[in-house]
């Protein structure tokens, strides 16, 4: 072989290696870091099993979940102690101007749907749906010490007392359905047993022949055999006619309204420059899809994910170079 020959040859293969080297970290598990994440329980299934997925391919890289509740999210998100915040709503002004004050810029991004369930015990007869209106009366902040029992919402309905379970107050899950059913986030009567472990609310509504409670869909279809959804009417015949329960199809097609939900995710911008944290994202827009479906959410449409993926890529893009 002539020297020209074996020039050209050690510089393919030095191409080779320095080319081939960032696809095999990615394949191999060479990535390492460390991924902090804290947030909405409702997004945390989510989110945990796209980390589990994740660390079999890349187990040099430390994936942490906690559930904080979105809104206990955002205050860590806010003082930058956390790379992603999982959120059942999109941030608040408050949350926002915390996050500006520390100097944490950050992308939005959808990652499912959600339809919030409401929910009774298995025993319960005589509830089978509920008008919003009548949500309203039951959580608004003034029924509390007044609205005690099932008879004052129907006079049809038993006349003993209600027992409320909810999501606590630093929940997205909380906020939203606040805002959607009584028109105030973060404003209900404070009479119910909260938590923010969705997994308390249902044991309290499954023990309770006098209960009702509400929480993320997925969580009744987890203890669809401990539980009794009702349908919700909002009285407005051109989302629908009468009361519907959540499903698929209604939360897609807003017809299950207003307790339809999209869910996010928040990455803080200094954790984007990492290329674990890049990667993580990357991995998790990717199979999100699969993933929230197998945990008993509402996939995104492909033109949804296509965007979605999009954002992230133009983020990570435009952040300056460290």
């Amino acid at each position: 072989m002539n020297p020209k020959s074996i020039l050209i040859l050690f510089a393919f293969i030095a191409l080779a290696a320095c080319g081939g080297k960032q696809t095999g970290d990615a394949a191999s598990g060479a990535l390492s870091g460390t991924v902090n994440i804290d947030g909405s329980s409702t997004v945390y299934p989510i989110t945990e099993a796209v980390a589990e997925e994740f660390q079999k391919i890349q187990p040099g890289v430390k994936v942490s979940v906690a559930l904080s509740g979105t809104g206990g999210g955002f205050k860590k998100f806010g003082r930058a102690e956390t790379d992603i915040n999982d959120a059942s709503r999109t941030i608040k002004p408050a949350e926002d101007s915390l996050a500006k004050a520390n100097n944490v810029d950050y992308v939005e991004l959808m990652v499912a749907f959600d339809g919030m369930a409401v929910v009774v015990n298995p025993k319960n007869d005589w509830c089978k749906d509920m008008t919003v209106s009548e949500l309203k009366m039951l959580w608004a902040p003034e029924a509390q010490g007044k609205i005690k029992k099932w008879n004052q919402i129907r006079p049809e309905w038993p006349n003993e007392e209600i027992h409320l379970f909810g999501p606590g107050v630093e929940s997205g899950t909380y906020d939203y359905f606040t805002e959607a059913i009584v028109g105030k986030s973060h404003s209900s009567r404070g009479d119910f047993t909260a938590s923010e472990d969705d997994n308390v609310l249902v044991q309290g509504v499954a023990s309770d022949k006098f209960s009702l409670g509400f929480f993320g869909m997925a969580y009744f279809e987890e203890n669809r055999d401990k539980l009794k959804e009702i349908g919700i009417d909002d009285q407005k015949d051109e989302n629908g006619v009468g009361p519907i329960l959540p499903t698929v199809e209604t939360v897609k097609n807003k017809s299950y309204s207003p307790l339809g939900r999209p869910l996010f995710i928040y990455v803080n911008s200094a954790a984007g420059k990492r290329t674990e944290v890049q990667e993580f994202v990357r991995y998790y827009l990717t199979q999100v899809n699969k993933l929230s479906a197998e945990v008993g959410f509402i996939p995104m449409t492909d033109e949804e994910t296509a965007a979605v993926k999009a954002k992230w890529e133009t983020f990570i893009t435009s952040l300056p170079t460290q």
